[in-house]
């Protein structure tokens, strides 16, 4: 049975870190305001069932990636002020899984809406 006592909490916290991650972290903004020009193209070029699921999924993963990657940082300043290898190392690693998220994102995009853009241009010519 659902304890709706436990539960709605456990969503309020969770929108009260959406909102943080969104009013704090400069680069999420970014990645939201891609993400939503992302699906205007998708929308307007028409992209099929599979590949709009495909897109939606990259963006999620993005997005995750870069709440994951705040959660990290806030983590470490919190243990430790003082300029420790061992911070700037879990910092930089969780920086690169956000890089590599955002270029696969850009892979992604650029294998299915090419084939749109370049039908376009086809036309148009």
């Amino acid at each position: 049975m659902i304890d709706h006592q436990k539960l709605k909490p456990s969503f309020e916290h969770a929108v009260k870190g959406v909102h943080y991650a969104m009013r704090e972290n400069q680069n999420l903004r970014i990645h939201l305001i891609l993400a939503v020009l992302a699906l205007v193209l998708a929308i307007l070029l028409q992209v099929n069932p599979f590949e709009l699921a495909v897109v939606e999924l990259t963006i999620l993963l993005v997005i995750a990636a870069e709440m994951i990657n705040t959660a990290i940082e806030q983590m470490v300043d919190l243990i430790t002020t003082e300029h420790r290898k061992e911070a700037e190392i879990a910092k930089d690693v969780s920086a690169g899984m956000v890089l590599v998220t955002a270029v696969g994102a850009i892979v992604i995009g650029v294998l299915i809406f090419s084939p749109y853009i370049l039908r376009i241009i086809d036309i148009a010519l």
